[in-house]
């Protein structure tokens, strides 16, 4: 079998356990299909999974306890445990142990995923607060890979099927954004964001809009002056170095009248910029991939979930989603680093053309 053939293994992380998650991979999974899609590896704990499924009483729902990914059976929902030890489950509640167990899931998925054990990763929603702790001191789980694998140039894209928006400031306060929109920054994300839509989507000549900083993208300087001393020098700059982009683009306008329909992506300037009009129109079927990262990681569009959480009302099309982009997008680099490694199949496809 070649590499292109061989099942795709996912890792997935259960995050918080007192959120949604747990509920949201068992929904998921409850589809046989799910197992042609993808071989999936669980990393958290059994116990957590016996308890939604018996809160939930959900019976066609089965896991295969393995010691290591080496042990992974495609035909099978596989879980690695995580924790030792005593697991209380309180749906709704953040709790230190969550946090603990949530961080020890992603810190051994994480290292299989290093290893080439598992081909991608897909991450439950964590509580950002109860996680942190000597050894997890991240914003989030886009900066605890960025840091993992030493990158320091990575975006944040959120991704569904008709729209891909990616933020030049991820997760600061609002008060600090505007100081860390500088044109060197711009340049750097829109770089990540155009090669990630090469190499992980498949896109030759990516189309990319960029978005102003201020109400009606400045008005000409009567408005704010970042457009023309920031944001315009830096479209500048891009489109000398071959990329195709536009902008600065007044985000209120550009959303409302669907510009952004003929562009394969957006970069907004900080993160509600980008992920107010994100979640209004993909709410559910949104993903967040980190591009930009020498592995592909992806998750829900959503938090924790703590007001619906053993509720049986979560809705698992969020993570679906997340794992058929993980599945695709690792489809999508095996492919190119064959092309890459036998010209002949460029000229032959480019022939075929």
């Amino acid at each position: 079998m070649s590499e292109l053939e061989r099942p795709i293994i996912i890792g997935i992380t259960q995050g918080d356990f007192n959120g949604v998650g747990a509920e949201v991979i068992i929904k998921t999974f409850m589809d046989p299909l799910m197992l042609k899609v993808c071989t999936p590896i669980i990393y958290g704990s059994p116990k957590v999974f016996s308890h939604y499924k018996r809160e939930l009483g959900i019976t066609d729902f089965n896991l295969s306890t393995i010691k290591h990914a080496d042990l992974v059976n495609p035909k099978n929902i596989n879980i690695i445990n995580c924790w030792e030890g005593e697991i209380i489950v309180d749906a709704g509640i953040s709790t230190a142990m969550a946090g603990q167990v949530a961080h020890k899931a992603l810190d051994v998925a994480t290292s299989d995923l290093k290893l080439g054990k598992i081909d991608a990763i897909v991450t439950a929603p964590i509580n950002k607060q109860n996680i942190q702790s000597a050894d997890f001191n991240f914003a989030g789980h886009t900066e605890f890979f960025a840091e993992r694998f030493a990158v320091s140039n990575y975006l944040m894209l959120m991704v569904s099927e008709n729209l891909k928006i990616g933020t030049v400031t991820g997760h600061l306060p609002l008060g600090k954004a505007s100081g860390a929109i500088t044109i060197d920054e711009i340049v750097a994300k829109a770089q990540v964001l155009n090669q990630s839509l090469i190499k992980d989507f498949g896109i030759r000549k990516p189309k990319i809009a960029v978005l102003g900083i201020n109400p009606h993208a400045g008005d000409n300087g009567l408005l704010g002056d970042e457009e023309q001393k920031i944001i315009i020098p830096a479209v500048n700059q891009l489109k000398e170095r071959g990329i195709f982009v536009m902008g600065p683009y007044a985000a209120d306008g550009y959303f409302g009248s669907g510009t952004y329909k003929i562009f394969d992506a957006t970069l907004a300037m900080y993160h509600d910029q980008g992920l107010i009009p994100f979640k209004t129109l993909s709410f559910g079927e949104g993903v967040n991939f980190t591009a930009g990262l020498p592995l592909v990681r992806t998750s829900p569009d959503h938090g924790t979930g703590y007001d619906i959480a053993g509720k049986n009302q979560a809705s698992e099309s969020s993570i679906r989603q997340a794992i058929y982009l993980a599945v695709d997008i690792v489809k999508q680099r095996k492919q190119l680093e064959s092309l890459t490694s036998n010209p002949l199949k460029i000229s032959s496809q480019r022939r075929e053309r």
